[in-house]
């Protein structure tokens, strides 16, 4: 199903006829802000969102990460009406008999003190593995969506056991349905690294290297490697990752966590049948830890991997434009959304992109790529940061002595220089 972008949208939006399928957020001028005002002339042309990664042409950077917003046919469906700028389907494995949840899985932390029920939700903590359907029900579905949205990017999010030849039949059966490309999850922090998967595989990278050669020299569409948060440097999994021939790296995943205690009955959250088990973090909280690893691997693929096309996609905290422009400026091509979907819903796409073209605005950038990446480079070490700041007081100690010579004077800087050496 083609996406009307709203630059086709012009006139006052009452006046427009709109089909009954178009997604409300469409039909409204952009009147939604994100705390700051836009100074634009009239005549400003329309910030363009559209991306192209990896080959895969996408309306907005705005992707469904792997989760229940991509459980099934009819959430992922959802997604695309919206207008989402691509779906990562829950990750999959061969045998999902083997996939066992538990309800109650997840669990809140918000702002106010006690976790009290009027706070804002700043933390999410779930347990819950991955897809527990079977496959060949979700490879269906794959079908059906790539059937009734041929040019709109589907995702499919994968997972194995240590072997081989079950990689290599998996992407074999989810490549058949026609998805776009491939996520690999070598970082879900619980319940599946008991069985030598997900973030046990992310976290040794001898392990990762091996099993990215083996997925590359079988897959056909390009493949993202989701790395995990939970190790020390984050940029040793993802240069093995690219190395080993992964088109692109998403992060991060969950941090592992333990959400709290009840203090009234003493056991853990989320509580099944009066115990827990650490899980995986997300939601708001998480976003300055998700900002610095995104950061550290964006760095990392500058300096590495100057001449090579990889791409990065950002996950963590994204509830609002502001959100994913800060992604995107530190070098992110497309900002997943998971827990804010599930929080917010699916029409959150919306306030997504008229925030982010609010941002674009702002600053007169035209796409997506004028922008990406530029705060980088106002990162440095500690030790740098002591030096310029050293440097710059003592330029201006300078300057308040005034000139020590006659050579010293400048046109430029003529009367600054003259008062320097007034005394009153």
């Amino acid at each position: 199903m083609a996406l009307l972008g709203s630059s086709q949208i012009v006139g006052n939006s009452n006046s427009v006829k709109f089909p009954a399928s178009f997604p409300a957020w469409r039909r409204c001028s952009s009147k939604t802000r994100v705390g700051f005002r836009v100074f634009a002339s009239e005549t400003q042309s329309e910030p363009d969102l559209s991306v192209s990664v990896n080959g895969l042409n996408m309306p907005n950077p705005f992707v469904i990460g792997s989760g229940p917003p991509g459980t099934n046919y009819k959430v992922m469906k959802k997604a695309f009406d919206e207008g989402w700028g691509a779906v990562i389907a829950k990750t999959v494995s061969l045998d999902a008999a083997k996939v066992v949840n538990v309800t109650p899985r997840y669990a809140r932390l918000r702002a106010d003190a006690n976790g009290s029920g009027l706070g804002q939700i700043i933390g999410w903590q779930n347990i819950e593995l991955i897809s527990d359907r079977p496959l060949e029900t979700m490879l269906q579905e794959f079908k059906q969506l790539k059937k009734e949205y041929p040019d709109r990017i589907l995702i499919a999010s994968i997972m194995e056991e240590c072997n081989k030849a079950s990689w290599e039949e998996l992407i074999d059966r989810v490549e058949q349905t026609g998805i776009d490309a491939i996520e690999i999850n070598f970082s879900c922090p619980h319940g599946m690294p008991e069985r030598k998967m997900g973030a046990a595989v992310g976290q040794d990278c001898e392990l990762l290297g091996e099993v990215c050669e083996w997925i590359n020299a079988k897959a056909t569409v390009p493949v993202w490697a989701k790395m995990t948060p939970n190790i020390t440097d984050i940029t040793k999994p993802a240069r093995v990752a690219l190395e080993s021939g992964c088109e692109g790296v998403a992060a991060i995943n969950t941090i592992m966590s333990v959400m709290g205690i009840n203090l009234n009955t003493l056991h853990p959250e989320p509580c099944v049948e009066g115990y827990s088990t650490p899980g995986g973090y997300s939601a708001k909280a998480v976003h300055p830890i998700a900002l610095a690893k995104v950061m550290s691997i964006a760095q990392m693929m500058k300096s590495d991997f100057t001449d090579k096309d990889y791409s990065l996609s950002a996950i963590g905290g994204v509830e609002t434009g502001g959100d994913a422009a800060e992604f995107i400026l530190l070098g992110a091509n497309t900002v997943q959304v998971c827990t804010g979907v599930m929080m917010h819903g699916y029409d959150l796409v919306g306030k997504l992109c008229a925030e982010l073209k609010d941002f674009m605005r702002m600053h007169n950038f035209s796409s997506i790529e004028e922008f990406r990446g530029m705060s980088l480079q106002y990162f440095t070490t500690h030790t740098e940061l002591v030096r310029m700041q050293k440097e710059a007081i003592e330029k201006k100690r300078a300057m308040k002595k005034g000139l020590a010579s006659d050579k010293d004077w400048t046109g430029d800087g003529f009367v600054k220089e003259s008062e320097s050496m007034v005394s009153n």
